[in-house]
């Protein structure tokens, strides 16, 4: 299993409510959380290794939110 760390603009339960069905749609991805009160709102995901970054991050910005890997 891989595990992906980005920084992210995700600050409230109600921003991980809009990106929850961007992200749930990524068949690669098997878990996910963020962490909103961390200063950088990090973003972890779980998932096989054929996770692709470019793809979660065009995910995100189709939400409206943006992410940068760490």
């Amino acid at each position: 299993m891989e595990t992906l760390k980005f920084k992210t603009n995700i600050k409230c339960g109600g921003c991980i409510a809009t990106v929850t069905p961007f992200l749930d749609k990524i068949a690669s991805i098997s878990n996910w959380e963020v962490d909103t009160s961390s200063a950088d709102k990090i973003l972890t995901i779980q998932g096989n290794e054929t996770l692709n970054t470019a793809e979660i991050k065009s995910s995100l910005a189709d939400a409206g939110y943006v992410a940068e890997e760490i």
